[in-house]
């Protein structure tokens, strides 16, 4: 069964939408960012275990020596991305940390080249190097206020990496599986690594504030399972470059509700930085759409 032409798309904006409230859902708890992180997937796994266990669990079966390790190797550099991604939120503003975590299109394109050998156009290559100028324009505001912001800013920078290798991983093995047992196996690796993470670390899973508990399961629901599940669902349809690229308008819902619900106030050099970022998101963008509009004119159809 094919999703039609449309399909993909609406589900990716749905996706970037629920994933723009993350970071405040982070920054309202009180917990240490690896407990977050592992409350966020273990509830993730937990709500799709049933769905899991009634349809999906034969399929598992079907999975192959390579694409059990793909699928370890992407749980293991989702639950990273998070420890690190929660981490940087202690030391710098939603709004730079966002637009930095967000910045996948360098790694992207570098990736699906050196892995899957995917074609990278001129104008993905220009739109790449303007969204990078608006994260140097963000990062130099944050080293101007302190070396801690920029710390935070180092941090989602390489969340930002680990990320982009879990969506590369993760498209192999998105493309010959259901999204169900994708996902499960994925979060359950996930939730396994942060769960060892937090006994090394020994840092208590218990003993949180109620409104601590509320957040981590809005944290499973909202953007992850209506968020990073609806981007694993695009995977079998959509290149990790383009879902990459538009995972890049989630810092404008994240800072809406950062200022309305945090009371947080954004810098002029983060409105210019974020400003150029989304310009190279439209210039890729506008790119995408031309090549569909060429393709469809009956001069290219030859005879």
């Amino acid at each position: 069964m094919k999703a039609s032409n449309s399909l993909p798309f609406i589900a990716l904006a749905i996706g970037v939408t629920a994933v723009s409230t993350s970071a405040v859902l982070v920054k309202l708890t009180t917990a240490p960012s690896a407990v977050i992180a592992f409350y966020r997937l273990f509830f993730s796994a937990l709500i799709i275990l049933p769905f899991f266990l009634w349809r999906y669990l034969p399929e598992v079966k079907t999975f192959t020596k390579k694409e059990w390790v793909y699928s370890t190797i992407a749980g293991v550099f989702l639950a990273f991305h998070f420890i690190l991604w929660f981490e940087s939120l202690n030391y710098t503003s939603v709004a730079s940390s966002v637009v930095l975590v967000t910045l996948q299109p360098l790694f992207s394109f570098v990736g699906t080249y050196l892995f899957f050998k995917e074609k990278i156009s001129v104008h993905a290559v220009i739109s790449a190097i303007i969204a990078i100028i608006g994260s140097v324009i963000i990062s130099w505001g944050d080293f101007r206020v302190s070396g801690m912001a920029l710390f935070g800013d180092i941090l989602a920078l390489i969340a930002c990496a680990m990320v982009t290798a879990y969506l590369l991983f993760g498209q192999h093995v998105r493309k010959t599986h259901s999204l169900t047992a994708y996902t499960f196996i994925v979060y359950g690796i996930s939730a396994i690594t942060l769960f060892l993470y937090c006994l090394f670390l020994n840092q208590p899973l218990i003993g949180y504030p109620t409104s601590d508990w509320v957040y981590f399961l809005l944290l499973a629901i909202i953007p992850t399972l209506l968020g990073h599940s609806l981007f694993n669902w695009s995977l079998k349809w959509i290149s990790t470059n383009v879902i990459s690229v538009s995972i890049l308008f989630e810092p404008v819902g994240a800072i809406i509700l950062a200022y309305l619900l945090l009371g947080e106030k954004v810098m002029f050099t983060q409105v210019l930085g974020g400003t150029v970022i989304i310009a190279g998101i439209l210039l890729f963008a506008f790119e995408k759409k031309f090549k569909k509009e060429v393709k469809a004119t009956p001069s290219n159809i030859t005879s």
